[in-house]
């Protein structure tokens, strides 16, 4: 699928390409399809051509390519100058705090619009709409937090799958946004009411669709078939779900899906669950949950070597999990000082970064050594980032703040340095990890800003080496 097919010379491709994005327009019943106003885009400047020697991989999910916030992108541009990196576009969006995904051309979005959670695809250089999928999906937050999906739309050749606040699963064709198969699985696993609706992203992994859905009997995940949608295994554990996502591992030899669970209940229940990728046997589970009811897991677990470190902001804090030869798992150490509240923490050469505190003003930024649990440091950059989300990529860290405050960072067990940084807008609750794919990066502002701009998702230019016109900015 490519963009721009309306630009250069009129040729039978380009009009095949015209046809096929007008054909999504219809295909994609029995959702309502149709195309994006115009005036929610904004063009800026076409980015700068990719570099001969880049290396560049797609993020088909929320945590990237291999599920742990790190990306093999390079080189990307680190000097941007005061005025920061250059935008490409922006376009508006309903609400939710769900990430894009990027492959290929396709920049794909999941947000509430005008009452229905809606899936669109944009082009990845012009952010120009290529088909919307819309449904209707009732909800409403007993918290006041919203009604916006929470989770991430997850790519695969030629499909898209999203999982929405109320429980409902799609599956749709990549190419022209048709509806390929749906389930609604708060209804078909009963499953239990959470605090802010329904929020781990699905994990796609060795040809499974893997849901956390905190059902009846025990109904904790279940493995679905990507192309039909038809149930593959059940795991079942009394508990629930929780707002962390699965993530991929492979231990001593054996195929792996890593579970965060702990949704709403009382007592509160949760933890680590290791359950076997093929079958959905439950290998081991591991109590980690705050003891007040009102608490959640949301940061996904991450996979240190045979280990697995998983962290909550409210009481518990984090906690190192070591998964035994016969799968049995013990806790190796456990710190109250390192609690992440939304974001997943880096693991990088046996040390792990990320944010930690519940209370934004309190966060601060820490390194721990993944053997001892020692801490290394703890910095607060005065103030300005409080809590934010953190990308491993191009031998730095990109971070985002919570108010829209980006920058590179120098991460390393010996301190943290800040090497350039700059405020993008001045908006709350931006708590979603920004898509980096081919050098552009995708950021989600989620509430209004000061200047009273409403949510977007807005592509920067990060390609390459800076320019003398870089530099001079």
């Amino acid at each position: 699928m490519k963009t721009g097919f309306l630009s250069g010379r009129f040729s039978a491709r380009n009009l095949r390409l015209w046809l096929l994005a007008g054909v999504a327009l219809l295909a994609a019943v029995p959702g309502r399809a149709s195309g994006a106003e115009p005036s929610r885009l904004r063009f800026h400047e076409a980015p700068k051509p990719l570099q001969p020697d880049a290396v560049t991989e797609a993020w088909p999910r929320f945590l990237g390519r291999n599920d742990r916030a790190n990306s093999a992108e390079k080189p990307l541009l680190k000097d941007w100058g005061a005025a920061g990196p250059r935008r490409v576009w922006e376009y508006s969006k309903g609400k939710g705090h769900a990430g894009v995904s990027v492959q290929g051309d396709a920049v794909v979005l999941f947000h509430r619009l005008e009452g229905r959670e809606t899936v669109e695809c944009l082009g990845a250089e012009t952010g120009k709409p290529l088909w919307s999928f819309s449904y209707e999906a009732p909800y409403r937050d007993r918290y006041g937090s919203g009604d916006g999906p929470r989770t991430s739309p997850v790519l695969a050749p030629g499909r898209v799958y999203v999982f929405g606040i109320s429980g409902l699963l799609h599956c749709l064709d990549l190419d022209t946004g048709r509806l390929v198969w749906k389930r609604d699985l708060a209804a078909e696993y009963a499953m239990n009411p959470n605090f802010f609706g329904h929020g781990s992203t699905p994990l796609l992994a060795g040809g499974r669709l893997v849901v956390q859905v905190g059902g009846k009997e025990d109904a904790c995940v279940v493995a679905l078939d990507p192309e039909s949608g038809k149930e593959l295994w059940v795991a079942r554990h009394p508990w629930g779900s929780s707002y962390a996502s699965p993530v991929p591992a492979r231990f001593h030899g054996r195929d792996c899906v890593l579970v965060f669970a702990g949704g709403e209940s009382r007592p509160p229940t949760g933890g680590l669950l290791c359950i076997d990728a093929g079958t959905g046997a439950v290998l081991s589970a591991t109590p980690h949950r705050a003891r007040i009811a009102e608490s959640v897991n949301a940061s996904s677990p991450v996979v240190a070597g045979t280990g697995v470190f998983v962290t909550e902001a409210y009481g518990e804090g984090g906690g190192l999990v070591e998964i035994g030869p016969d799968f049995s798992a013990k806790t190796i150490w456990k710190t109250k000082n390192f609690g992440a509240y939304f974001m997943t923490p880096v693991e990088k050469d046996g040390y792990l970064y990320g944010f930690s505190g519940q209370n934004a003003r309190l966060a601060e930024l820490v390194c721990y050594e993944v053997a001892s649990g020692c801490e290394m440091w703890r910095e607060s950059f005065d103030g300005r980032f409080q809590r934010g989300t953190l990308l491993a990529v191009d031998g730095a860290f990109l971070c985002l703040g919570e108010n829209g405050d980006l920058a590179w960072m120098d991460l390393s067990p010996l301190g943290a340095k800040l090497l350039r940084s700059v405020s993008l807008f001045s908006a709350p609750e931006t708590w979603t990890l920004p898509a980096l794919s081919r050098g552009l990066l995708y950021v989600c502002q989620n509430e209004r800003d000061a200047s009273g701009k409403g949510p977007r998702v807005i592509c920067y230019d990060l390609r390459g080496a800076p320019s003398p016109v870089d530099k001079g900015r």
